[in-house]
């Protein structure tokens, strides 16, 4: 995830106004987000709350998951095709015990991966808020 400034928008050539970047546009693109992906993963599958969840679990597979829906929910390109945020968690919710407590875990390790990455505070903040909003959903509140 880039440390520079924003990348100043592209104005149209019709118009005065600018176009607005996307948050996955100014984290900087594919490359940064599967970066952030994979420290993000090298610190859950290390957290002693959190690998049990991870057993068995082909991770190369689920970091290109989870590198496709963060390209979504950031604006990036295309669709996200995965499974729904709930049908995708709710086995893990009544087999293996996840709790809310276990969301916290990942998203305080998101949080430190992208200051790791050194993100600006306001992207960092924007992308948290964007993470917050999956809870309910996973944990059928919605």
């Amino acid at each position: 995830m880039s440390s520079s400034a924003a990348p100043s928008p592209a104005t149209d050539a019709n118009s005065s106004v600018a176009s607005v970047s996307t948050l996955y546009e100014r984290l900087g693109g594919a490359a940064s987000v599967e970066a952030a992906v994979d420290i993000f993963y090298n610190r859950i599958i290390v957290d002693p709350e959190l690998a049990p969840f991870f057993e068995g679990i082909d991770m190369k597979k689920q970091r290109r998951k989870q590198a496709a829906f963060m390209t979504y929910v950031f604006g990036g390109a295309g669709a996200y095709e995965g499974r729904d945020l709930f049908k995708a968690h709710k086995r893990l919710i009544e087999e293996q015990g996840l709790k809310e407590r276990h969301f916290d875990l990942v998203g305080g390790h998101l949080l430190e991966t992208l200051r790791s990455l050194n993100v600006p505070e306001d992207l960092t903040d924007e992308a948290m808020a964007i993470v917050a909003t999956a809870k309910p959903i996973i944990f059928g509140r919605v």
